[in-house]
Order: C-alpha cells, then structure tokens, then sequence
C-alpha cells in the first residue's frame, strides 16, 4: 500500500498510475481485513468497483484519442478537449483519495478511524495516513498534469466524446459520489460513531491537504538539476524499490536466454536440418 502509492507519484505513464492506485487500495483493503473487520474490506471494495471502473473508462479514453500515448506530459489541457470526461476523471480521482463526501470518503475514512482505535503502534499509523496522503499525492498530480501541466501536444487533433461512453460515465459518476452513503445504511443498520480525540479525527484531512502540497512538489520537480542521490532516490522509489529487476528480470533471463538457445540450435538448427530439410529432400529424389 505504502509502496505502490509513492510509486505512482513518480510514474509518468497513466496506465501504470492507476494501476498503482489499483494496488494501494487493495492494499488496504487486505490489511483491514486482516484486522478482523471483513465488512469494512467489503463495503471499501464495493465503493471502489465504481469510481475505479470510471478512472478507467476515462483513460482509455483519453489514451484511444491520443494515438495510444500513455505519457501524462503530453497530455495538458484535455479539460478544453474533453470537458466530460475530464470532469468525470476529476470526480473519480477525489473519490479515490477520500474526499469528503464522495463515495470513497465514507469507507476509507471509517476504515482508518476503526485502525487509530484498534490499538496498533505508530508505525502502522504512519504508514496508513503516509498512503492516504500519496493517494491524494498522486491523483492530485495527475489531474495537475492532465489539465494544466502538459505540453499539449495533441491539442491540433479533433475529438469527440461518444454518447454510449458519456451516458456509462454519467452513471458511474452518480454512483462514485452518493454510493457510499448509500452502501452504508444498507450495510451497517445502525449508524457508526467512533469518538476519538479531536485530533485523530482530524489526521486523515490533514493527510489529504498535505498530500495536496507533496502533489505540487513532485509536479514541479526537475530531475535535471538534482545531485545523484536524488536521481537514485527518484529511480529507486519510481522503479518500486528495484523490485522488477529481481522479480523480472532476475527470473526470466536465464529462461529466456535457454529458450533462445534452444530455437537456435534445435528448432532452426539440427531440428530443421534432420527432420523438415530431409524431408524435402527425400521429397525431391521420389
């Protein structure tokens, strides 16, 4: 959860971004449950099948209009373009982090009240208000970079937002801002209330206006006038902590390169001269 968010903040690639996203609120859901509050992983689950599938109804969009180009600094100014679906896109994006009053808010906000009260130490506080504030991190990055950052480059190009994609959006946005209110007398008969500190209660809007002031770091930051330990620190966290080359890399190389070796030598090599080229000449001499 903690890793898969602050990855995302360094990600340029709007596929991976919110695949990322995808990750950290499983994660969540999976640590709560793992908690004991299985209703709470479930109602979390239910509110995000709908402002995620509209995220991605929006991407792909937006990705199908620009020849398939996935790079968020190319895609500035889609607002003007795609009014619609930039609102919609803005819409799930808040829903995501948790904003109040949104369909994300009621459930991610009551999972993180159960949590300060379910007597865990300070590091796991950390690291779940640290993730609620990359969540708004990053989609506040995005939505920075997709609306007024980019360069513009496919702004030449004619759109159109089609009226089967517009209506599907239209109801998924509905459901993304009152389904969680919703789920919730639906689900719990009778209303939650969690008395904390005022404090406590507070954490979890201050991580989503904090995680508004990283968003605006990480928008304007320039690796290219950066000393090396911040260009490995940007490599680091946005490469997921170096793990594709030991989960990738350092799993599949040797199978590939064997698998290489065998298409060389046997397939193409005395598989063919032994078996296909005698046979057609065998074919030839009949």
């Amino acid at each position: 959860m903690f890793m898969s968010g602050l990855g995302a903040n360094f990600e340029f690639d709007l596929k991976k971004i919110i695949a990322l996203s995808t990750l950290s609120q499983l994660g969540l859901m999976m640590s709560i449950l793992f908690m004991g509050f299985p209703m709470l992983s479930f109602f979390h689950l239910l509110t995000h099948a709908f402002f995620k599938s509209l995220l991605f109804l929006c991407a792909g969009l937006i990705i199908h209009s620009m020849n398939s180009s996935q790079d968020i600094r190319d895609m500035g100014y889609v607002i003007n373009m795609f009014p619609y679906t930039s609102s919609c896109l803005i819409i799930s994006s808040f829903s995501l982090s948790g904003l109040p009053f949104l369909s994300g808010f009621y459930s991610k906000d009551l999972i993180l009240e159960v949590m300060s009260m379910n007597g865990m130490n300070f590091m796991y506080y950390f690291l779940y208000m640290a993730s609620v504030m990359f969540t708004m991190s990053y989609s506040f990055r995005l939505f920075n970079y997709l609306m007024f950052m980019g360069s513009g480059n496919y702004v030449f190009q004619s759109y159109y937002e089609d009226m089967k994609m517009m209506l599907s959006m239209l109801i998924l946005t509905f459901l993304s801002i009152v389904f969680g209110v919703m789920l919730m007398w639906f689900m719990f008969k009778t209303p939650i209330f969690i008395f904390m500190p005022f404090l406590l209660k507070l954490m979890p809007i201050l991580s989503i206006v904090l995680g508004i002031f990283v968003a605006y770091i990480f928008s304007n930051f320039d690796i290219n006038y950066s000393n090396n330990f911040i260009i490995f620190g940007f490599y680091f966290m946005g490469g997921m902590w170096f793990m594709p080359i030991f989960s990738t890399l350092g799993l599949y190389k040797n199978f590939m390169y064997i698998s290489k070796s065998y298409f060389m030598v046997i397939d193409s090599g005395w598989g063919e001269y032994m078996f296909s080229y005698s046979h057609i000449m065998y074919m030839y001499m009949i």
